[in-house]
């Protein structure tokens, strides 16, 4: 598990200071403060951001509207993005949407306000609305990322740090090294969405992260992953994880 990852683009001390604050309080991670748009893109390529938060105006200039024009010209590398201002100009307001923004959030906000401009920034940048609405233990992917809403929290897990996955009656139980998450996704519909073949199903309760495997006996038809769990395999899904197995190794 590892937080989210938000670059602030702010050239207001008091402001940046404020929406850092929130961030923390809601356990996002903030990777850096900047008021440079060169620096702002440098970061936003070559660091490991999630979702940025854009101060339209920088030194009374719509600079933030500039730097999402330079970041929407590589499509391949584009991040949610949610702009934030003191500006009620529909004029500005209709520029800024011409970048396709992931969220507009004006100033003075809320924790609370803010909270919900982030959820639906990810909901939108994944093209999946509501999702953290409607199910009580939502997540969405990106990107080979699990984001989970746990505890009213955002928090993201990536598919590699993943070691199973066990049904939890109508749920399923993501399992890292430290802890797990419940998601509202069946294994069939986990596997589907992820989309790999690094995991595979072993038994009607498991899915497993083949990366994670440290032994396997057969002729128990047991699996024994890096983190010391057991895990049976059973006999319908013994034939496809022995063809993956073999591939793998």
């Amino acid at each position: 598990m590892s937080k989210i990852n938000i670059l602030i683009i702010e050239d207001d001390p008091f402001e940046a200071e404020i929406l850092e604050t929130c961030l923390v309080q809601l356990q996002y991670n903030v990777v850096a403060i900047t008021s440079s748009l060169q620096e702002a893109t440098h970061l936003y390529f070559s660091s490991e951001i999630d979702l940025v938060i854009i101060d339209i105006f920088l030194g009374g200039k719509p600079k933030g509207i500039k730097f999402a024009e330079i970041i929407s010209k590589h499509p391949e590398a584009i991040k949610p993005f949610v702009f934030l201002t003191s500006s009620t100009s529909k004029l500005v307001f209709d520029t800024a949407k011409l970048t396709h923004p992931y969220g507009y959030l004006l100033k003075p906000f809320n924790e609370l306000q803010l909270q919900y401009a982030l959820e639906l920034a990810l909901e939108k940048f994944a093209n999946t609305p509501n999702t953290f609405i409607t199910a009580p233990y939502a997540s969405l992917l990106i990107d080979k990322t699990f984001f989970i809403k746990k505890n009213n929290i955002l928090i993201k897990v990536k598919l590699s740090d993943i070691y199973c996955i066990e049904v939890e009656d109508r749920y399923s139980s993501i399992k890292t090294a430290q802890e797990r998450f419940i998601i509202q996704l069946s294994l069939k519909q986990f596997l589907a969405k992820i989309n790999t073949p690094n995991f595979i199903r072993v038994h009607r309760n498991y899915v497993i992260n083949m990366d994670k495997i440290e032994r396997v006996f057969l002729s128990d038809n047991l699996i024994v992953l890096q983190n010391k769990a057991n895990i049976t395999l059973g006999r319908q899904y013994r034939q496809e994880f022995v063809r993956h197995y073999e591939i793998l190794t």
